[in-house]
This record gives structure tokens, sequence and C-alpha cells, in this order.
């Protein structure tokens, strides 16, 4: 349940016919009064003796019993009490119970024999209210209303509990402005998934993924097609900027600009230039070479290796950080969700995009992010928008699954981040993108370890026993659950492979599972795969490669159904048989 309060109002008269009325895009039906201050006021909905005028003059009367030089200059207090989409449509008289709570919590009227506001609470719609009150007590006096948007949260917590409702996360108001109704409803009459708003969020939060400069930035937004309105002072600095959908048309077909900072905070121009603006020298340590100093990226798995690197980089900080160069990574981790989304095959972007849409909310908080130690990451962001679409299959499509696994466990570190910071909004959200990012490794890495899968398999078994013995002695508490796993083919494949290229597969393994958390790996071992393949330099996609064990590339490469399973059920470790 979600109140939006608004105080600033001067015309009752105004805000009434606008609630009684058909709404901008007729989506008002059966305005009528639910609850007032007395319970008993005119209600020009229903009862066809009363107008709009006389419910005015009623709320305003404390107000014009004033004399005209004492009167407030904005008299009218306004808020929307709106249930979330899964919840039960609500009675009249619920919703009335819900409007008393509101204006005693808020202080409008707060009952208990204190002097309290005139008001009335008008429903247009099965799943919210709106309240008018005037903001002058019965005696004269003026409200307690001081932070009433904060109380009325507090007290919509309470009610959700009460009447069984969808329990919203409590905000910090560092959340993005949610379309407005109006929004809402043009979008649906012009077919679009999405309001303007929010389109325009998604465009200009790619666009600044990795940016590093204004022209850069706008650059962006035009080649995204975007209308672009600059606001300069007279001295010529830029001061701000304006955007629109060249389809997005107001009556008088002109476009509907947004400013930045009315699409999302962190979007309004001084906030975007903080991102390339602090990028001196990296002094967090985290990275072992300047980004800056690394040439661009030849190709979209080049890329991904990269972003990979910087993710499991980025793991590190995040969980052992200082808040403020914590807070740094986990935005730049959305600049890098949003320019993997833009890059990234068909079969993967759909749930990509879910990913990065989700954490935008994750990606703020009040700890305010700690600019230039986040470089590692913003680079990778560059180096993938710069290294172009990526196909799905061979390295490409391999390095994307890569890539997956790593900023998975980087999401997963933000959504521990927020819970321990009490940030419930973006921690939830954050475990939102994890799961999105879940979805998407599977599409993505389906094929890659299904090509390891096999060659695994048809490794010869003094081979494989060979490798599980290495797996025993470099994770002796991990070593029996990983050979249960279908994954641990593709492990063994990995290891050989290692192993052929100069590199000691205990001492990969050691350091793949030791430096990070794995107990929210859905399967252990295909973590591990990508971890050592990465650090070794091993080619993500095997299909097609010539194996150092004659017997194994009989079947290498074959998709592999359902991802992994084995036939007749059997697991890895059963069917390994004696190389136990």
């Amino acid at each position: 349940m979600i109140p939006s309060v608004n105080k600033s109002g001067s015309r009752t008269i105004g805000l009434l016919a606008y609630l009684y009325g058909p709404g901008k895009h007729e989506e008002h039906s059966d305005p009528h009064l639910v609850a007032s201050f007395d319970g008993m006021s005119p209600d020009p909905g229903r009862d066809p003796n009363a107008t709009l005028k006389d419910l005015q003059q009623l709320l305003d009367q404390p107000v014009e019993a004033l004399p005209k030089h004492t009167r407030p200059a904005k008299h009218v207090w306004h808020t929307s009490v709106r249930a979330t989409a899964d919840d039960r449509i609500l009675s009249d008289e619920e919703w009335g119970d819900i409007a008393r709570r509101i204006v005693a919590a808020t202080g409008i009227d707060p009952g208990g024999g204190e002097p309290g506001c005139r008001w009335a609470a008008v429903r247009h719609a099965d799943d919210h209210i709106h309240i008018v009150a005037t903001l002058v007590c019965e005696d004269g006096s003026r409200p307690d209303d001081f932070r009433s948007g904060k109380r009325a949260q507090a007290e919509c917590r309470l009610i959700e509990k009460e009447l069984g409702l969808h329990q919203v996360a409590p905000g910090d108001g560092t959340a993005a402005q949610r379309p407005t109704s109006a929004e809402r409803h043009k979008a649906e009459r012009q077919g679009r998934e999405r309001t303007a708003r929010e389109e325009l969020r998604e465009t200009v939060r790619r666009a600044v993924a990795g940016v590093q400069s204004e022209k850069d930035f706008f650059d962006r937004l035009a080649a995204a097609g975007l209308l672009i309105r600059k606001r300069v002072a007279p001295s010529g600095d830029l001061l701000g900027y304006k955007v629109a959908l060249p389809d997005d048309r107001n009556k008088d077909d002109e476009p509907v600009f947004y400013r930045g900072a009315r699409l999302a905070p962190d979007l309004s121009l001084p906030r975007i230039r903080e991102r390339w603006s602090a990028e001196g020298p990296n002094r967090s340590g985290s990275a072992t070479t300047e980004p800056s100093a690394q040439p661009a990226p030849s190709s979209p798995a080049v890329a991904r290796r990269r972003t990979a690197s910087a993710a499991w980089q980025a793991v590190l900080i995040v969980e052992h950080g200082n808040d403020a160069v914590a807070a740094a990574y986990i935005a730049a981790a959305g600049e890098v969700l949003d320019a993997l989304a833009k890059t990234s095959a068909a079969h993967t972007r759909i749930e990509l995009s879910a990913a990065a849409w989700a954490f935008e909310r994750a990606s703020r908080s009040h700890v305010r992010a700690e600019r230039g130690h986040d470089r590692a990451l913003r680079q990778a962001a560059r180096d993938l928008v710069r290294s172009g679409p990526a196909l799905g299959r061979g390295e490409d499509g391999a390095t994307t699954a890569m890539a997956i696994d790593m900023l998975f466990f980087l999401i997963t570190a933000a959504a521990h981040w927020h819970a321990k910071k009490n940030h419930a909004q973006q921690a939830a959200a954050a475990r939102q993108a994890a799961e999105h990012l879940r979805a998407a490794y599977r599409g993505a890495a389906n094929q890659p370890l299904g090509a390891l899968y096999q060659r695994g398999r048809h490794l010869t078994r003094p081979l494989r026993q060979r490798q599980a013995a290495v797996l025993r002695e470099a994770l002796p508490e991990l070593a029996e659950q990983i050979l249960a796993e279908p994954g641990w083919y593709a492990l063994a494949a990995t290891l050989t492979d290692a192993e052929a290229a100069g590199h000691d597969p205990a001492a990969l393994l050691t350091e793949a599972a030791g430096r990070r958390e794995l107990s929210s790996a859905e399967s252990v071992s295909d973590v591990l795969v990508w971890r050592l393949r990465r650090t070794a330099g091993l080619p993500a996609d095997t299909t097609g490669m010539v194996s150092t064990d004659p017997a194994v590339e009989r079947s290498a490469g074959r998709a592999v159904p359902s991802r992994y399973k084995f036939p007749r059920g059997r697991s890895g470790d059963q069917q390994m048989g004696n190389s136990r």
C-alpha cells in the first residue's frame, strides 16, 4: 500500500473537480465519498442534489473564517493511497477505515479531542483513494503535519499487516519517481508495455553505462533516437538536460520532455558527471592493471572476460570495503548489467534486461558512493559497449555465461550488503536481479557446458580418477558434493585442459574456491568451471576442441538435453563407478 502526500495546493475546488471528473484519459469510474471528517459531507458523486461547490465550501469553512492576511497561501493537503497490483479489491468500508487511519496518523485529524482539519476521501477506482483536506483546524490553528509523508508510510505498513495485504518494503526516498496514473493510461492507449518515463529511464541508464564525457553521453542519447534539450547558463556552461521519445506527444502535439533528475535521482547531469570526473588513480587497490592502460577489447568475448575479472575483484570490495567504496561498486555494477543487456544475444537479452531493470533500484541508497574506486567496473561496462553486440554461440556465448556467473555473485553480495544496512527495497531489488541472472545464465551456459560435459564423460577412467583425486586433495569439504553434481564432468574436462596448458589443477581449485563464497551457487562445479577457465586463460567454448586424451572427443560438442541429465537418473558420482 503506497501513500503519496502532496500538500502544496491552493484551490480546493480544482482538486475536487479532478477527483470527481472523468480523469485526463477517462480513467475515473464511479467517483464517490468513502469517508469524511464528519461522516455526513455532501457527495457530488452519488447525491444528485450535492455539488462540488457544496463540498468545497464545507471543507474551506475554517480557512475562510480566518482574516485574509492570516490564511495560508497553499492550504490544500492531498494524498493518494494505492493498493499494490496483487492485493485484493477492498470494499468502500475498508477504504473508509484506511482514510481515517491515515488522517489520524499524519496529524490532519488526530482525534482524541484534539483539533483537526476538515477532510474527505474520494474513491474513483478499485485500487486507490484520494484524501483531500484543508490545512486549518476547526479552532483556527494549523495542524501538526510535520513529516506527514513518513507518518503515512508507517501507518500503511501497519494496515498491510492487519488486512493481509502485500507488505511493501519501507522506502528511503532514493527510488525513482513512479509513473503517474495518467502516464500509465497513456501507455495503455498507445500500446506500450512501459510508460514513456520508464522507457526513457532505461534508455538513459544504458547511455550512461561506462560513459567518459558529456559528448559521449549525448552522442549515445542521440544514437538511441531520443529528442534532447540542453539547459545552458548565460556563461555557456551546461546545467542540465531533458529527453523525450519522438512519438510521446501532449495534446498540442508537442514532445513530452523529462529532466534527468525526474527520471531517477542519479540521472541528473551533476550526478552523471561524478562517474567520470572521479576516475583518477585507483585508490582501492583492487585491480592490478590500470583499466585506462588496457587496449580496447578486440571482440565481445574479450570484453566479457574482462567483465568477469572485474566482477570477481569487486565482490571482495563489496563484502569487505568501507561503505562509500562498496556503494560505488554497487552503482557501477548496475552500469555493467545495463551494458551487458544492451550487447548480448537475443536468447539472453530479455532476462539480462530484466536483471538490469530490477537492479536499478539497488544501485542507489543514502550511502553516498565515493566515485573513482569503481573504475575497473566502469571500464568493463565501457568495453562491453565498445566491443559491440555478441553472438549467442561460440566464444561470445560462452564468455557471456562466464560473465553472468561472476556478476551473479557480485549482485548477491550487493543484496547482502543492503540487507545488513536495512535497505529493504534495495536488498529485495538485488535479489530479484539475481534471479533474472540465474535464468539468463541457464540460457547462455547450456551449450558451452554441454560440450564440456560430453568431453568429461568421455575421459578415460584413469584420467577421471586422477582428477577426482585432485579435487579431494584441494577441496576435501566440497569434493563429495561436487562429484555428485551433473557439472562434475565439465569440471573434470576443465581440470584436464588446465593441466595440459601447464597449470597445477590443485592450486587453481584451491584459489578458485578459497577467495569467494560458493554457498549461493546452484552448481558449485559450474562456478568452478568458469573460475578456472578464466584464471587459466582457457577457451570458454570448447566445441570442436581437440583433447589431449584420444578417447575424449568422439561425442564432444553435442548438446545435452535438460541440462546435464544423466542416463537413468544416475548421479555424476555414481557414473564414475570405482573412480571413488
